[in-house]
């Protein structure tokens, strides 16, 4: 085993090996539990990050060549996994995948951190943390699987996990009086979850049966499947990875568990589990199924444009914070599959960087509105008028990511819409064209509800609330946890070549074989 196979088997033991341990630790050492898988976390983002090494990085993008295949990764572990089946233990990371790794490590990382100052209510911190371990093996899982059954078993395992942190620590976490709408919340995300499974499961044995082979590299392409097999392969794969991305009019499920979840369930639920859906979309549905991707692409293009419209106008009417956070998702995720549906390397370029810019900025975002609410006890935004005179640096850091997020030039959330729109504006003739016009008018939508947010929230006199309530300082584990993710906001706006560079040749070979 090489350096590169090591490091990717690695990237998945580490996790799965610190959270068996947490669950192991005696109650009566919750926080030391909480400090183990801390630990495990912060060797698992170590690991993720010496996977570049060996990459191909910023290598310039090459035409496909015939007999090769468009998926070349850097590294690959390949060993044989049920072989009556024929199915492979294949994992592999390239340039799509490898951001999207190392940022659902920095996430986990810096949620488990958070666990050690403060865990909602009073179930034990260390279940949490284990559980918070168990969701980032089944992401990672997804983001490095190249076999298409091995790829559906992790992005299975986050369901559980996920149901259980919204239900044991949601609402108020303390598990007291009326315990129904974190559990509801709860029971809708697995439910909705468990439709676009069955859907999933249904597309990937399809394509298996018709191609003879589950390899996502030999795949890639269409693998000489006929038109009437790819058509339906990709909507089977497109409207569940739609379910968990997720992509309107599927969205209903996401409100309510955001609303809900623990402040970490939140960030990671929006930061990293929902780009699974987007990442299959790319990866699978697209690259495995490009005849049916090209048929369908006007249809994806009216409903992203649909989703950014109807999210943003959706959170104009929003009077609480985390479920206007939530809602944003929604708009944002349409801006994403904007891109992903015009099949050209721009649009998916800004796919790829919107991912990575929605999960720091939404991260930071959700992170903000916990420490809003652990303060003032209310995300009502009729209560919270003034935050600034009370609590100025928590004001401020609202503020930048709220202008981050509503895609200010020279912050993350910029590049992903506008090349989205550019995308589109390429792709010609009165449809696109269109199109992209109402998603630069829902990027205008997207700038009035941020600031109706910050208008509401942190200017004009302090509110009842805001005056009578404790406004502690900034404690020391939430700045650590917010710091990186208030520098990549500004380091990928700078520099958004920290993303786009790695993805451009995997990408210019997917669209190669979509032409």
């Amino acid at each position: 085993m090489n350096g590169g196979e090591f490091a990717l088997a690695a990237t998945l033991a580490v996790p799965a090996a610190g959270a068996a341990v947490v669950a192991l630790v005696p109650a009566r050492a919750d926080r030391a539990g909480r400090l183990l898988g801390t630990a495990f976390a912060a060797v698992g983002f170590v690991v993720s990050l010496l996977l570049y090494i060996g990459s191909r990085g910023w290598s310039t993008p090459r035409p496909a060549q015939a007999g090769v295949s468009a998926v070349q990764p850097w590294h690959e572990l390949d060993l044989t996994w049920v072989p009556g089946l024929d199915l492979r233990f294949h994992l592999g990371v390239d340039g799509l995948s490898y951001p999207l790794v190392v940022l659902t490590t920095l996430l986990t990382l810096l949620c488990c951190a958070y666990t050690v100052w403060r865990t909602p209510g009073a179930r034990p911190g260390r279940a949490l943390v284990a559980l918070l371990l168990v969701i980032e093996v089944g992401i990672l899982g997804t983001f490095l699987a190249l076999d298409l059954v091995l790829f559906f078993v992790f992005f299975e395992v986050v369901l559980l996990p996920m149901y259980a942190v919204i239900a044991g620590w949601g609402g108020d976490g303390s598990g007291a009086g009326d315990s129904r709408p974190h559990r509801a919340a709860a029971r809708k995300f697995a439910l909705y979850t468990l439709f676009g499974s069955v859907l999933l499961l249904v597309g990937v044995f399809t394509v298996i049966s018709a191609a003879g082979t589950a390899d996502i590299v030999a795949l890639t392409g269409g693998a000489g499947m006929s038109r009437p097999v790819q058509l339906a392969a990709f909507v089977l794969l497109a409207v569940a990875f739609a379910v968990k991305s997720p992509l309107w009019p599927l969205h209903t499920w996401l409100p309510d568990a955001h609303t809900q979840a623990p402040t970490v369930g939140s960030v990671i639920l929006a930061g990293v589990l929902l780009k699974m859906g987007t990442y299959g979309l790319i990866r699978v549905a697209v690259g495995v199924a490009p005849e049916g991707a090209r048929w369908a692409a006007p249809v994806l293009g009216v409903l992203a444009v649909a989703a950014i419209i109807i999210g943003s106008l959706v959170c104009l009417a929003q009077v609480e914070l985390k479920r206007l956070i939530a809602y944003s998702s929604v708009g944002h995720m349409g801006f994403v599959l904007l891109g992903i549906a015009t099949l050209t390397a721009t649009g998916i370029q800004a796919a790829l960087i919107g991912n990575i810019a929605h999960g720091v900025i939404t991260g930071l975002l959700f992170f903000l509105a916990g420490a809003v609410k652990d303060r003032f006890h209310t995300g009502a935004l009729d209560a919270l008028g003034g935050l600034r005179e009370r609590m100025p640096f928590l004001s401020g850091l609202l503020g930048y990511a709220a202008i981050a997020s509503l895609g200010l030039p020279g912050l993350a959330g910029f590049w992903g819409e506008a090349f989205a729109v550019v995308a589109a504006l390429r792709r010609g003739g009165p449809l696109w064209t269109t199109l992209a016009v109402l998603a630069a008018l829902g990027g205008a939508l997207t700038a009035a509800y941020f600031l109706r947010l910050l208008r509401r929230v942190t200017h004009g006199p302090a509110s009842p609330v805001v005056t009578a309530a404790d406004c502690r300082g900034i404690a020391g584990v939430e700045a650590v946890a917010w710091a990186p993710l208030v520098v990549l906001a500004l380091a990928v706006g700078l520099v958004p070549a920290l993303v786009l560079g790695l993805a451009g040749a995997p990408v210019q070979a997917l669209v190669e074989v979509v032409r």
